[in-house]
């Protein structure tokens, strides 16, 4: 990083310029989003529910994370839970996967459904038991 000098009619003004990735750099953290997007993407695909989210669903890491989960218990949801808090890659993957900007995100047969607003606000309408009945997930709680 450099700094460069511009001037304004006062006083002079400090720019931060910062160099520009090399190719190699942006090719290498490309290469590195595809192996992490091929790793969500398995996930995803290899189970019917599969929660994002910080911590793990015996210990979650955040209150919208553990709200989650206990959603998913609530109904008798099994679940996938994939701790991003583990893999800093994959935190900002899943991220960058989805085009979302928070965590936890819920994935129902490969599905994005939401963040803990969301899966919230559809568990509280019935929306979200209609979903998991709809799409043949094995659940114990029934309307």
């Amino acid at each position: 990083m450099r700094l460069g000098l511009a001037t304004s009619k006062s006083r002079p003004v400090r720019e931060v310029v910062r160099p520009e990735p090399r190719k190699d750099e942006r090719k290498d953290q490309s290469m590195t989003d595809h192996a992490v997007h091929d790793r969500i993407r398995k996930t995803i695909e290899g189970n019917d529910v599969v929660l994002f989210m910080k911590g793990t669903a015996q210990f979650p890491q955040c209150g919208f994370s553990a709200q989650v989960a206990k959603i998913l218990d609530h109904l008798g949801v099994p679940f996938k839970d994939v701790n991003v808090l583990e893999d800093t890659a994959l935190r900002d993957g899943i991220k960058s996967f989805t085009n979302w900007p928070t965590i936890p995100q819920l994935y129902v047969k490969g599905e994005f459904i939401g963040g803990a607003d969301i899966v919230r606000e559809m568990f509280e309408a019935g929306e979200l038991h209609a979903l998991i009945h709809d799409k043949g997930i094995p659940h114990t709680t029934h309307g």
